[in-house]
């Protein structure tokens, strides 16, 4: 039987233990039944708080929210009450819940939950996580790990140092569309993968609003856009290309090419918002034509939602289109992250990849991808995929089932799968492991550093002088 800790509701303070006394491992977990649900603490109640914890709701008996930390107060008592959490257990930050934590560990010798969901904002991945992980939690973490090199290094040593299940943001693995693609790549039936072709197409208006008006927009206030947007896809192409090949050398080239004051139409003049612009009509990064048009028609999922606290209404819309960052014109803010980059990669195996990371397409997140085998080839948009086995000539057509959700279903399948790990304390269910997510970012930053410096980079060698400087 697998041994878990037992979540405690309600729960009621006492006098503030001495936090130097806590475990590093799980050695106040107790054993509880296959039956009984996982419990989750939500740390961060927005759109991917709100997306891992739809699963509690669709799937009770697999899983419960007992546990939510939030400094929005609308958004905060929206999740809470979704999920029927006891009001002693909804905080306002997440030091207050780690205290209520670490408080019932040391009274009844018992954790809050089994495990922790991050999915606050990037800069804060890494000490949101330390401090969970020396608790013995088990942790989901919204990707990226953290945002810089050193932070993601420190991660992956606390979580294997605290022996904790670990799941990291890279829900395209775990996508019906990947996980069907992904069994045939690494079945060999096709032969060698020599060669991958992989795009990103963000979109247009997405673009606009994460990395332009949005949280994504500053690389000093979260982190460069190929790290923050496309580290699930070099992830997902480590993935296809193993056990047979690790990245060798990455070279990169990327720029900010269009969100800029000098492309800025001359109809909108001297405009700085929406509002206020003569060019608003025709212009495709209209706030209006994001945000309150498909509002006026009922839609009050993404993007609208993230940019108010609470549920989206004319009136609170409005209010921040008219005062807020996502009002202002694209061409007038201070964003600086790449609106299109290619990465170029080739492996310890010899085999080769090109992806593209686009801002400017209609599509929105629909990858499409072209692999290339020694023995046949797939093709696919993240929908459907063809087959075509050299040898017969044959072509077969595949069109995996979306569980629905975003991400075609990797966000259900995602969370599915962790807590299917954490119910039966394996984390090979996960398919990766926190060491394979650190080679991963590694190389993404390796990629930031050839598009930096114009320069090929050994990732071998970014990989081993990373760690020297940290793991001293």
């Amino acid at each position: 039987m697998p041994l878990r800790s037992t979540a405690i509701k309600p729960w009621k303070r006492s006098p503030r233990g001495d936090r130097s006394s806590l475990p590093s491992k799980m050695a106040i977990d107790i054993a509880s039944y296959s039956n009984e649900p996982v419990t989750l603490a939500i740390v961060g109640c927005g759109s991917r708080g709100k997306a891992y914890s739809a699963y509690a709701i669709a799937e009770p008996n697999k899983c419960k929210v007992v546990a939510v930390a939030e400094p929005r107060p609308k958004t905060r008592k929206l999740m809470s009450e979704a999920h029927f959490v006891d009001k002693t257990l909804v905080f306002e930050s997440w030091q207050d819940l780690l205290k209520a934590s670490e408080e019932t560990i040391n009274t009844v010798g018992k954790r809050l939950a089994d495990a922790v969901i991050i999915a606050v904002q990037d800069r804060m991945h890494l000490e949101v996580t330390l401090a969970f992980a020396e608790q013995g939690y088990h942790i989901l973490c919204e990707k990226p790990m953290a945002t810089s090199v050193e932070d993601c290094i420190k991660m992956e040593a606390a979580v294997k140092k605290a022996n904790i299940i670990f799941g990291m943001g890279h829900v395209l693995r775990y996508s019906p569309y990947n996980k069907a693609v992904s069994e045939i790549v690494l079945s060999g039936e096709l032969g060698q993968l020599i060669n991958v072709v992989h795009v990103e197409p963000i979109g247009y208006f997405h673009f606009a609003h994460s990395y332009v008006r949005g949280n994504w927009s500053k690389e000093e206030e979260c982190s460069f856009s190929l790290m923050t947007k496309s580290c699930h896809d070099i992830d997902l192409l480590c993935h296809w290309l193993s056990p047979s090949g690790t990245p060798k050398r990455v070279s990169s080239f990327g720029s900010l090419l269009h969100f800029r004051n000098e492309n800025k139409p001359k109809e909108a003049s001297d405009a700085k918002r929406c509002f206020d612009c003569a060019y608003e009509r025709t212009c495709p990064y209209s706030a209006k034509k994001i945000y309150l048009d498909p509002l006026q028609k009922g839609q009050i999922g993404w993007p609208v939602a993230t940019i108010v606290d609470g549920i989206p209404d004319i009136e609170n819309v409005t209010s921040a289109l008219r005062h807020g960052s996502y009002g202002r014109c694209v061409y007038e803010h201070d964003n600086n992250v790449c609106d299109n980059q290619v990465v170029n990669l080739e492996y310890t195996s010899g085999a080769t990849v090109s992806f593209t990371m686009i801002a400017q397409t209609e599509r929105i997140c629909e990858r499409q991808s072209r692999l290339h085998f020694s023995h046949g080839e797939i093709i696919g948009d993240m929908n459907t995929f063809t087959v075509t086995d050299f040898r017969t000539g044959k072509t077969t057509h595949h069109a995996p089932k979306s569980e629905g959700g975003n991400h075609g279903g990797g966000d259900i399948g995602l969370i599915r799968t962790f807590v299917e790990a954490v119910r039966t304390g394996q984390q090979e269910l996960l398919g990766t492991n926190v060491s394979e997510v650190l080679k991963s970012h590694l190389t993404v930053f390796a990629a930031e550093q050839s598009r930096r410096d114009g320069t090929v980079v050994d990732c071998e060698k970014f990989e081993q002088e990373a760690k020297a400087r940290v793991l001293v």
